[in-house]
């Protein structure tokens, strides 16, 4: 695979303010698509704050005010849209689902989260998405914008088995929507971009949320690219910005021929 992909990571502030999240998700967007950049990705819950008790409350059907703005948007400014994640309501169930829409605007798939966040820090973040979401059950792989890519949701990232079978469906690319908390983010969240993207050979997309100040669940921050190698090529601090990002594809092959761990595998005994 050779060519280059610009992509831009909308590291937007949220607020309790649907329609101002909305303006500032599609001021950024079209500020990507100015710079050139052929896929925007933007962040967690980007539409409402992160608080498992309001998610039913903003939840949408689908096509519903926020994707439908996604879809006009990507049409408008030809661009691919990895709209972030927003609660999805289907039926009696609400989702964690991020939409992707291609540069005309049709919806190409959707990701509803698989792994809930359902921890007990002690001294540190207390969080139950389970009781108000239901689990997504589908590993999410589509190809636009001249690459394959798959789709995970924040704590997806830390379930290896999900990652490779995003690869071994085609994956070169693992776009992460996420909101890291202030424990869990300086801890974990460059090593997890970085893990995952050792691990598979494949370039690695984190979009959070910038850190608000007033809101009841501080983001981490630090939208993230990395490279196959594990090389950070860009980062973003706390606050709220676009974050653009170049990817030299011809990496990939290069990486993987030089260190053919995906051809090492033994599938014979791991199974």
């Amino acid at each position: 695979m050779s060519g280059n992909l610009k992509i831009g990571i909308c590291q937007l502030a949220v607020v309790d303010d649907k329609n101002e999240n909305l303006r500032k998700a599609a001021a950024m967007v079209a500020e990507a698509a100015k710079q050139g950049c052929q896929i925007a990705v933007l962040p967690e819950m980007f539409n409402c704050p992160y608080q498992s008790e309001l998610f039913p409350q903003y939840a949408e059907c689908y096509p519903g005010e926020t994707t439908q703005l996604l879809a006009r948007l990507a049409e408008q400014e030809k661009i691919v849209i990895v709209g972030g994640s927003i609660p999805e309501r289907d039926g009696a169930n609400v989702y964690n689902t991020s939409f992707i829409f291609d540069n005309t605007g049709a919806l190409l798939g959707r990701h509803r989260k698989v792994h809930l966040f359902d921890v007990d820090i002690k001294d540190g973040t207390v969080f139950k998405e389970s009781e108000t979401l239901t689990a997504g059950r589908e590993i999410t792989v589509i190809t636009a914008g001249g690459i394959t890519f798959g789709v995970g949701i924040c704590y997806d990232i830390r379930f290896v088995e999900m990652a490779r079978a995003m690869i071994d469906k085609g994956a070169k690319l693992l776009i992460y929507p996420a909101a890291f908390g202030l424990v869990t983010g300086p801890a974990h969240w460059e090593l997890l971009m970085k893990s995952r993207a050792v691990d598979n050979q494949v370039f690695i997309i984190g979009a959070a949320p910038a850190t608000t100040p007033g809101v009841k669940y501080q983001a981490y921050g630090h939208s993230i690219a990395t490279d196959p190698w594990g090389k950070i090529l860009a980062e973003a601090g706390a606050n709220e910005t676009l974050l653009t990002v170049e990817l030299d594809l011809a990496v990939i092959d290069k990486v993987r021929e030089e260190l053919p761990i995906l051809k090492h595998r033994r599938l014979d005994i791991y199974r």
